[in-house]
């Protein structure tokens, strides 16, 4: 089987969309045009010294202060040398020094910043407080302050500049790391054990690294500017060195008769500022573009190649078999039994959901058919059974290989069922190395194929995040990612729903029947939600107090639902047709205690139609001649009117 599935992994086709983001910065006018012009910037500073050093520095005293020729285009200085030249050459020590000034900024920037993880609360209010004064000074006074105290020069310069620009890189780092600190992974990591600097650097700076170096790179802009204004100042790059700041000094001096001697520098300043910033702001919206799927594109997802995982057909084609399931509890006063007796069957391909009110069972009787119910608690069964095979005579370890590739579970709440500590694609990847038998690489792309199936965008790059960066509505189609690792029989989704609005409701519900449909798979979906299960359902068990009290196909839940308890949980669902200046509809009382079932039926403290037997005796599950089932005394019968309807229609 692993051979197999190996076999199916490694044959898999490379999907595309797998672009890293970091490409998105050149997908815009802006971000090509940035990318090109801080391309060719870095170009010229490595280039430009060895081209025209030895024309910047000659000088020819029968040229000075000449305006452009054709010889000279940007004119000559007060020692004849050519301009042009010297403000191509002084790009390398301009960029340089701005890079360096901007190393320090951030270096200094994080140490500031994550002082408080590092060393709790209260030196991260003293820092905090620290950083918030500086910031408070304009930045082109802390670089003359500083430059004052480490001196004039280049050295003093750049180490002027990287200290003014530390506070505010530093506020951004803890506003950055402040969001990142109380999420559920962090938190995990310091349960387990894991010291602060490791969390600080494995679980916090990953996760803000992106918005750093994107700042960062507008930092670089700044910083050139200011160093060139320390220079032009006379602060900086002292002779003979020289850089633009320099050549703008030396060119302002004579501005009304040379003017082009101050132009051309300037405008090199302007050009290698806007260069980084604007590469910036491509970087930071290219790294914040989500992929638009626009119009739902249902995924076509393959079935496994003829051989890949061996199959058991039957005659009957039944994936599932359950009969009088039974799920018990021990507690001091004696057991309680909170599924009772549950019963039913599915076919390959087919879907049935369960529905009914919280504390029905539906989770519970998923659970107990996935062997995921541990001791203390009891499982027992007159008939269990998942493609042949007896799951009552307990997990060894060919039902957990089988379980583990032909079952899928999808639960309820991902942000709590996938670890926040380990990124997705390695969840992923877990399943298909524990029961798959690949390896590491192997499941790694088995991983980023099954999200790509999924409609995750650039899934490549979502494999490598951590749960907490998905949206809801992307973390559930990863769980269903997940369940897909293996080649399914029967997928379970335990409210796949629960707390997503209805657009992405509407995805995951269409995404999951496309599966069903694509993959032949059974798909038992529960849900407390009875319009949910219309959507996507050819059968639906009605639960109520740990038993299945009605079963029947979707296409007559409406019109002909026998059960009371059916027909009011219709009723308290809102259609276009309810009063919007009346109550909503609303199933009177509560469903008993698992720990006091009464004698006879369950429902009968809430039924308009209970009598004296309901009371005592506990109706059979009973099957008409269409095949339906329901459990009841009194199934057929009209349901009275309550005072508000019947006030209503006289």
């Amino acid at each position: 089987m692993a051979a197999n599935l190996a076999t199916e992994i490694v044959s898999t086709r490379t999907r595309r969309g797998n672009r890293s983001r970091w490409l998105t910065v050149v997908a815009t006018p802006v971000g090509a045009a940035a990318t090109v012009a801080l391309s060719a910037l870095l170009l010229l500073a490595v280039v430009a010294p060895m081209l025209w050093s030895d024309w910047a520095n000659r000088t020819d005293t029968a040229q000075i202060l000449h305006g452009p020729s054709s010889e000279h285009w940007a004119g000559t200085d007060n020692l004849g040398r050519d301009i042009l030249a010297r403000v191509l050459v002084a790009t390398r020590l301009s960029v340089e020094l701005a890079l360096l000034a901007t190393l320090i900024m951030v270096a200094a920037g994080l140490v500031l910043g994550t002082l408080g993880v590092l060393f709790g609360r209260r030196v991260g209010r003293v820092v905090a407080a620290v950083i918030n004064i500086a910031v408070a000074f304009p930045g082109l006074l802390l670089a003359l302050f500083f430059a004052v105290i480490f001196g004039i020069g280049t050295k003093g310069a750049v180490l002027a500049i990287g200290f003014a620009g530390a506070p505010g890189f530093a506020r951004l780092v803890q506003t950055l790391v402040a969001g990142v600190e109380p999420r559920d992974f962090v938190l995990a990591a310091r349960v387990a054990g894991v010291n602060r600097f490791r969390i600080l650097v494995r679980h916090v700076l990953p996760n803000v690294g992106e918005a750093l170096i994107v700042n960062a790179t507008i930092g670089a802009g700044a910083a050139l500017l200011a160093f060139a204004g320390l220079s032009f100042l006379g602060l900086g790059v002292q002779p003979p060195n020289y850089d633009w700041g320099q050549l703008l000094g030396n060119g302002l001096t004579g501005i009304f008769e040379h003017p082009i001697a101050a132009l051309a520098p300037g405008i090199a300043v302007v050009l290698a500022g806007l260069a980084f910033n604007f590469f910036g702001e491509a970087m930071a919206k290219g790294i914040g573009v989500t992929t638009t799927l626009g119009k739902l594109r249902l995924p076509v997802v393959k079935p496994p190649e003829e051989g890949a995982i061996p199959r058991k057909e039957h005659a009957d084609d039944v994936v599932l078999r359950v009969q009088d399931l039974r799920v018990s509890f021990p507690t001091a006063h004696g057991a309680i039994t909170p599924v009772r007796g549950v019963s039913f069957g599915m076919a390959r391909g087919e879907a049935v959901g369960v529905v009914g009110e919280s504390g029905s069972g539906k989770s519970l009787t998923a659970l107990a058919v996935a062997q995921l119910i541990e001791r203390p608690a009891r499982v027992s069964a007159t008939e269990l059974s998942f493609l042949g095979t007896d799951l009552r005579r307990g997990a060894t370890r060919a039902d957990r290989e089988l379980l583990g590739i032909r079952f899928s579970m999808i639960f309820q709440d991902p942000m709590t069922s996938m670890n926040p500590t380990l990124r997705v694609g390695g969840q992923l990847a877990e399943v298909a190395r524990r029961h798959g038998g690949l390896s590491r690489a192997q499941a790694t792309d088995r991983a980023v194929d099954r999200l790509d199936a999924v409609q995750i965008p650039d899934p490549k790059r979502r494999a490598g995040q951590y749960p907490h960066e998905f949206s809801g509505g992307m973390r559930q189609r990863a769980m269903i990612g997940m369940g897909l690792m293996g080649d399914p029989a029967l997928i379970v989704a335990d409210e796949p729903t629960t707390a997503l609005d209805v657009t992405v409701q509407s995805r995951v519900l269409q995404l999951l029947e496309s599966i069903r449909r694509e993959q032949d798979v059974a798909l038992l979906l529960i849900s407390h939600d009875i319009s949910v299960v219309r959507q996507v359902c050819d059968r639906v068990l009605v639960m109520y107090a740990g038993q299945i009290v009605e079963d029947l196909p979707t296409q007559d839940l409406h019109a002909s639902a026998r059960h009371p308890y059916t027909r009011a949980l219709i009723s308290v669902v809102p259609d276009m047709h309810t009063a919007l200046d009346e109550p909503l509809a609303v199933i009177p009382g509560r469903a008993p205690d698992p720990a006091s079932f009464p004698a006879g039926c369950a429902f009968a403290a809430r039924c308009p139609l209970a009598t004296d037997r309901c009371r005592e005796q506990m109706p059979p599950l009973e099957t008409d001649a269409a095949g339906r089932r329901v459990a009841c005394w009194h199934a057929d019968q009209p349901q009275p009117l309550t005072p508000e309807k019947a006030k209503a229609v006289s």
